[in-house]
């Protein structure tokens, strides 16, 4: 992962994976992984029940490629965002 910020909703990545990963399967084991992580660490039982029926993240996602962008200015635009709290 080279970056990583985000909002409340939603969460940006700048990473590099290998050509022949599924983006699907990516963001599919980003979200198991990190998922499993913030529940074992942060959430009580109240919080899961009122969280996507049961779930940390919702079952859609949104990735786009950088194309000729410099990766500078991708960076600058995800540290800008605001962190959550």
């Amino acid at each position: 992962m080279q970056e990583f910020d985000g909002e409340r909703d939603p969460v940006h990545l700048l990473i590099t994976y290998p050509p022949k990963v599924a983006i699907s399967r990516l963001v599919n084991s980003l979200k198991g992984v990190s998922s499993r992580l913030i529940r074992k660490k942060h959430c009580p039982p109240p919080i899961e029940r009122a969280l996507w029926g049961g779930s940390l993240w919702s079952p859609s996602y949104f990735a786009g490629s950088a194309g000729g962008a410099p990766l500078s200015i991708i960076r600058q635009y995800i540290e800008q965002q605001e962190t959550p709290e």
